[in-house]
């Protein structure tokens, strides 16, 4: 179930975030366990850093927004890391 899980809402911010850059082809999320916790780390495109972030942060909060109500629907607990 945990690996279920942590693909679906891998690929639900995967899909999101190909629709804000301009190279989807370069974006890549991981799912990492640490312990109860499932952190994401997304990494895009150096030049689509900034879609992803947002004008003060408002595309990652959104992002972080939509995947805590998925965690929550699943009774989990989720992070999302945007790596450079």
């Amino acid at each position: 179930m945990a690996s279920a899980y942590a693909g679906d809402v891998r690929k639900l911010i995967q899909e999101v975030a190909k629709t804000l850059v301009d190279h989807p082809e370069e974006v890549q999320v991981e799912a990492v366990p640490e312990g109860e916790l499932l952190v994401l780390e997304l990494t895009v495109a150096e030049d689509d850093m900034g879609r992803v972030i947002g004008k003060a942060g408002r595309t990652a909060r959104a992002l972080r927004s939509l995947l805590s109500a998925a965690a929550a629907r699943a009774n989990r607990r989720c992070s999302l890391e945007i790596l450079e």
